[in-house]
């Protein structure tokens, strides 16, 4: 399938994932699970910049859109798609990144995946919390819908990895 295609599919089922399915759930404790970020992460390494931050934009204002908060998943959105070449150099093997091979941990192995993952969702989130809470008062808040969403989260990174993006068997 063509790399665009894939992705434009991609991207309709996360947001639509996020917006009909996790932001509906209500798991108490401050827990929100976000997977729309594994969007971000699963763009082509060769992705320019710019590219990446509208793709994080049209995602994230999708979510606003279903989710009614005005801008803040758009902009923790932006701000990971930023910061994504800068996480990818910090992890990056030895003779860097085979654009042919997608950013996924079929292809570069769960702990690569899990490191790139969490550091990015740690980042996606404190940032969305400190953008929703909007007050130094609520520290402990945003900490703790932070690091439980940010747990949840990553096991759904994990476990969507594990049930759609299995290794092809060769005969």
């Amino acid at each position: 399938m063509n790399s665009i295609l894939k992705n434009i599919i991609r991207l309709i089922i996360f947001v639509l994932a996020q917006g009909l399915i996790f932001g509906q759930l209500s798991f108490g404790y401050g827990i929100h699970p976000m997977i729309y970020p594994l969007f971000i992460l699963m763009l082509p390494f060769d992705t320019r910049p710019v590219v990446l931050m509208i793709l994080a934009f049209i995602a994230g204002i999708g979510i606003d859109f279903f989710m009614n908060t005005f801008g803040l998943h758009a902009s923790a959105s932006v701000l990971i798609a930023y910061l994504r070449p800068a996480i990818f150099r910090q992890f990056a093997p030895r003779d860097g990144y085979d654009v042919l091979k997608e950013p996924i941990a079929r292809e570069w192995g769960y702990p690569w995946f899990i490191k790139v993952s969490l550091l990015t969702i740690i980042v996606h989130h404190l940032w969305f919390f400190s953008l929703e809470y909007f007050k130094w008062s609520s520290w402990n808040d945003i900490l703790l819908n932070t690091l439980s969403s940010s747990l949840i989260t990553l096991i759904i990174f994990i476990l969507i990895q594990v049930l759609f993006f299995k290794k092809s068997k060769t005969i």
